[in-house]
């Protein structure tokens, strides 16, 4: 008797929007790499950016002219409440901020649903002024 595993396949839209070189259709983002690319829009929008869902969202780029070492708790916590709430597929295990001159150096652990193993993202944000 054999046993079979369905595969469940997580798919988005690639949002940089490049086409398929042979079909000509939008170009989709599988597993890890389309759970990444949301959290990072996810970190990447601002609170009341989102027209009608004004919960979506962290202020990373307003926490970025405020940072102190007492805020970078706070920042990990507002990370980590976002993903856990509209980023189901995924589960947080750690948060780390680093801040150096202009720079927020934010990496993440996360845990997806069907895949043991962790994985790591890393996102850059800098101040232009």
């Amino acid at each position: 008797q054999s046993s079979r595993v369905a595969r469940r396949w997580f798919t988005d839209i690639d949002t940089n929007m490049t086409l398929h070189p042979q079909s000509g259709d939008l170009t989709l983002k599988y597993d890890i790499n389309a759970i990444k690319r949301s959290i990072r829009n996810l970190l990447s929008t601002s609170l009341y950016e989102r027209p009608f869902k004004p919960s979506v969202g962290v202020d990373l780029r307003g926490m970025l002219f405020e940072l102190s070492t007492t805020d970078s708790d706070i920042l990990e916590s507002d990370i980590k409440t976002v993903i856990n709430k509209f980023e189901p597929r995924a589960i947080v295990d750690d948060v780390v901020t680093f801040l150096h001159g202009n720079s927020l150096d934010v990496s993440m652990y996360i845990t997806i649903n069907n895949d043991p193993h962790p994985h790591e993202i890393n996102i850059t944000l800098q101040r232009v002024r």
